[in-house]
């Protein structure tokens, strides 16, 4: 196993308080509530699929508020770049 795939397979868990209790979500399903989208890798197809696919669901959400992209990657493939530029 390649230290991306060790990387991605650790995903952080947070746990926020509400009058309902506790609850618990992976850090990036609670960094896209707060409308922040996580880009981390080579960008492919599946990487602009599912980038793509937030930014879909959040734009229906609420089409007025900003989306925020934090992207670390060193590029890829370039009509995959462009499905997300679009």
């Amino acid at each position: 196993m390649d230290n991306r795939t060790k990387a991605l397979n650790m995903v952080p868990m947070v746990v926020e308080q509400t009058s309902r209790g506790e609850r618990a979500y992976d850090i990036y399903s609670r960094l896209l509530k707060e409308r922040l989208i996580f880009l981390v890798g080579p960008i492919d197809d599946h990487m602009a699929n599912v980038v793509v696919a937030q930014l879909l669901f959040l734009e229906a959400e609420n089409p007025e508020k900003d989306i925020s992209i934090y992207i670390n990657s060193p590029g890829g493939v370039v009509t995959a770049g462009m499905a997300i530029y679009d």
